[in-house]
């Protein structure tokens, strides 16, 4: 008997839990885990329970009595929590190391960033290995096994190697995938594409993740037959086929939009608006990392107020900073320099009764994260690469008095969904993104509307359960008559052009 998409159970495995558990004195605690992933996946967990897999955050040993912590404080959720414990060593070599200090950067475009330390690779495929028997104990033969992300590619195969039953298992990456020019200077470049066609569906961001990747193929494997004709393309493999496809990823729209709505979230952001002022509100949200773009971001801002004196005194710039990897002194260098451009440009700018940049640099509660979006008439994110950012979705759909304005970078993967209506930029432009934000603060209400409701339209139609319904479907060989791979988007000659006559 065939099992529908609906009918199986899911098992979501990534590097983290949905959660952090930390030790406070001599008591376990646990919080929410932050990031795209989290807040993609664990309303999905819940609307449809199964298994999430992962890495708890600290390096612990089996038998504790976090053991009992974890299992209790998430049971409500809908969905069970199984564990895999690392070492202080494991962590470091593989997520410090070849995760982060090599994949991460790599997929970026960041190539003077990657450390091609031999010993992160062995450590890689040991924790992966741990990642795939834990998978393989916990699962059933009608599962649905989904593995998620950069970090653990290699679960599928060590996966295959222990087991002789057929379970499907699909892979989704949330980062960008390289050009050919880039991902040719990985060492272990073979054994990555190999690894990947282990899975039965290969998901990516967008229509050009997807393509780097089977041009990657058709040059570094061109026995492999590739076929790209079709909803997705299809692989061969010996007697096997693997599917490929762009699936972007949404978010919880009507959950988002809901507590926008809220009288708690209205409270809270007429509060907002009475302390920070009349001003206009540029907002930037973003985890602590060199693909945000958030220097750039800063000195946009202080280009708008040096070429534009008549903006002084009509905005204020808040940049909420989540505070990610302390540890590390590439991030630590960062947070100085941001800091550093935060203090200069207030001492530039700053007169009495306005201060033009606010800087937080620590998590938001849900809650003051929405009032924020709702309160602000400009979300600013400049990523010089990203694989979707749920950010600028999740701006989108607080709005809804249909007032703000998303200026978006080109190398964000939202920008092919959002094109229509977000304001573009090129986030190496620095006098480009202070003119956008120019644009956005001086736009006629019924256009901001206009742009708006066309952004809200798209996300409200492909949210996070399109985008998981689409994905089971397409995996379990159901794919939608209506399903369109994304139109790959290019920043339009025009415009650049136009510049080039000013």
């Amino acid at each position: 008997m065939t099992v529908s998409p609906k009918q199986r159970r899911l098992l979501v495995v990534s590097n983290r839990l949905p959660i952090v558990l930390e030790k406070k004195e001599s008591e376990w605690a646990l919080k929410p885990g932050s990031g795209g992933l989290v807040s993609a996946l664990a309303p999905v967990l819940s609307h449809r329970g199964g298994v999430w897999i992962g890495w708890p955050g600290l390096a612990v040993e089996k038998g504790g009595t976090w053991e009992d912590v974890l299992a209790g404080g998430y049971r409500e959720r809908g969905y069970d929590l199984v564990p895999v414990l690392l070492s202080a060593d494991e962590v470091h070599g593989f997520y410090e190391g070849f995760a982060n200090g090599i994949l991460w950067p790599l997929f970026h475009d960041f190539l003077g960033r990657c450390d091609f330390q031999p010993s992160f690779w062995y450590t890689y495929l040991h924790v992966t290995r741990k990642f795939a028997e834990s998978t393989v104990e916990h699962s059933q033969e009608d599962d649905f096994i989904w593995v998620q992300d950069y970090q653990l590619i290699h679960v599928a195969q060590f996966m295959r190697e222990r087991t002789t039953e057929t379970r499907r298992v699909g892979f989704f990456l949330h980062i960008p995938f390289p050009p050919l020019d880039i991902f040719l200077k990985l060492p272990w470049r073979g054994q990555i594409l190999n690894a990947l066609l282990a899975y039965d569906l290969l998901g990516f961001q967008t229509a050009r993740d997807s393509r780097n990747f089977l041009t990657c193929l058709q040059y570094l494997m061109p026995d492999i037959e590739v076929c790209d004709s079709g909803p997705l393309a299809a692989v061969r493999v010996g007697h096997r086929t693997v599917h490929v496809g762009a699936f972007p990823i949404g978010i919880d729209y009507t959950s988002y939009e809901e507590t926008a709505l809220s009288e708690d979230v209205a409270r809270r952001t007429e509060d907002l608006r009475k302390r920070m002022g009349p001003c206009p509100l540029i907002i930037g949200v973003d985890r602590l990392d060199y693909t945000k773009g958030l220097p750039e971001r800063m000195e946009a801002f202080r280009s708008l107020l040096r070429r534009y004196p008549e903006m002084r005194e009509k905005a204020i710039f808040l940049q909420v900073v989540v505070p990610s990897r302390e540890g590390v002194p590439e991030y630590q260098a960062l947070k100085a320099r941001i800091e550093q451009l935060v203090g200069e440009i207030n001492g530039e700018f700053s007169i009495a009764g306005w201060v033009p940049l606010h800087y937080h640099y620590k998590s938001l509660s849900r809650r003051d994260l929405v009032a924020l979006y709702r309160l602000a008439r400009i979300a600013f994110v400049t990523s010089i690469k990203d694989g979707m950012n749920l950010v600028a979705k999740e701006f989108c759909a607080c709005q809804v008095d249909k007032c703000g304005v998303l200026v978006l970078s080109e190398f964000a993967g939202a920008a092919a969904q959002l094109q229509r209506g977000a304001l573009l930029v090129n986030p190496h432009d620095i006098e480009g993104m202070a003119d956008a934000l120019k644009q956005g603060l001086e736009m006629e209400g019924d256009e901001r509307r206009m742009r708006m409701e066309i952004m809200q339209e798209v996300l409200r139609e492909q949210d996070i359960f399109w985008w998981v319904d689409n994905y089971l479907r397409a995996a379990l060989g159901e794919v939608p008559e209506d399903f369109r791979q994304p139109k790959e988007y290019f920043p339009p000659v025009a415009l650049y052009e136009a510049l080039l006559e000013d």
